[in-house]
């Protein structure tokens, strides 16, 4: 076995107890070691417990282990007789058989166990330990697969790129749907425009259409007066929409009209009379007001206004 495997090993074979020791800790001293493999990879460890460890807790074994790391903990090894073994509170698995003299494994007061392996010389040798997977393998049998030092690093830095491709392609998806939304509420728009169309009437001759809605979407206005314009070929269109308890409006004016009529005035008009104000081009103009009372004889005033124009 060259250095570097076994070094890695070691650190991993460490944390092993680590690990063991906070999960009796954070879970209940129910926690028993039903087997474990160390590799200079990673380190897997399984364990009895009848319910899957929470994120909560799985963060609370992880957080205690990396304090026991940070103590640096000179770890020690001892051989005693089992029975002093037993006395100074070593941890033995159940149903093993053991010679007369054990290896006894300290760090620290947190833990203490029987064993033969190889390991690191101080806790802090490990660096660093990270959690990749908890699962069951068997009923009431959980297991912990974790890494340690550069590994935990590279772990560490895996998790944020795919947290960060997540994002990407979450907002991705956020971009594509609020353009689909967009769409619908267009072809909403011009569906209500549609509808409306029956309400056009004659002013001298001109094509007037004034409508009130309720509840619609402010941001749709401007596309359902521009389809209305189309529609009529020439003509005014004036469209109040009540929503959250206020008055939005808009007004559109063709270009061949607005050197009789400006879509700016109109809408300031209508506007004043519902507690608002507003303006805009003479083609396109939009404006608000409060008051939703005073807006049924805002509306009827707009055929007097135009008269005088057209």
């Amino acid at each position: 076995m060259d250095a570097e495997r076994r070094a890695s090993i070691s650190l991993n074979h460490s944390a092993t107890h680590l690990l063991h020791a906070a999960l009796r800790q954070v879970l209940g001293e129910h926690v028993t070691q039903k087997g474990s493999l160390v590799k200079p990879e990673n380190l897997r460890f399984d364990f009895s417990n009848l319910e899957a460890v929470t994120p909560a807790e799985l963060k609370e074994v992880e957080r205690l282990v990396n304090s026991q790391v940070r103590r640096n903990h000179v770890i020690e090894t001892n051989v005693m007789d089992i029975e002093s073994a037993k006395q100074k509170g070593a941890m033995a698995l159940f149903g093993e058989k053991y010679d007369d003299e054990v290896r006894v494994l300290s760090m620290g007061e947190f833990s203490t166990e029987l064993c033969g392996g190889i390991h690191a010389s101080n806790t802090g040798d490990i660096g660093l330990f990270k959690i990749t997977s908890e699962g069951g393998i068997a009923a009431g049998i959980r297991r912990i697969e974790a890494v340690t030092g550069e590994a935990a690093l590279d772990a560490i830095e895996a998790a944020e790129d795919k947290a960060v491709e997540k994002l990407a392609e979450a907002a991705k998806k956020a971009k594509a749907l609020e353009k689909e939304i967009q769409m619908l509420k267009d072809k909403m728009a011009a569906a209500e425009s549609a509808n409306i169309m029956g309400k056009v009437e004659e002013i001298n001759g001109t094509k007037v259409l004034v409508a009130a809605l309720e509840g619609a979407d402010n941001k749709n206005l401007r596309t359902m007066v521009d389809d209305a314009k189309n529609r009529v070929g020439s003509g005014v269109i004036l469209i109040a929409n009540i929503a959250n308890d206020k008055v939005g409006l808009i007004a559109g004016v063709t270009k061949d009209l607005t050197g009789k009529v400006k879509a700016g005035e109109l809408v300031n008009m209508v506007a004043q009379q519902v507690g608002g104000k507003g303006g805009g081009r003479p083609d396109m103009a939009q404006a608000g007001g409060t008051d939703v009372s005073a807006l049924p004889e805002a509306l009827q005033s707009v055929q007097g206004w135009l008269e005088e124009r057209l």
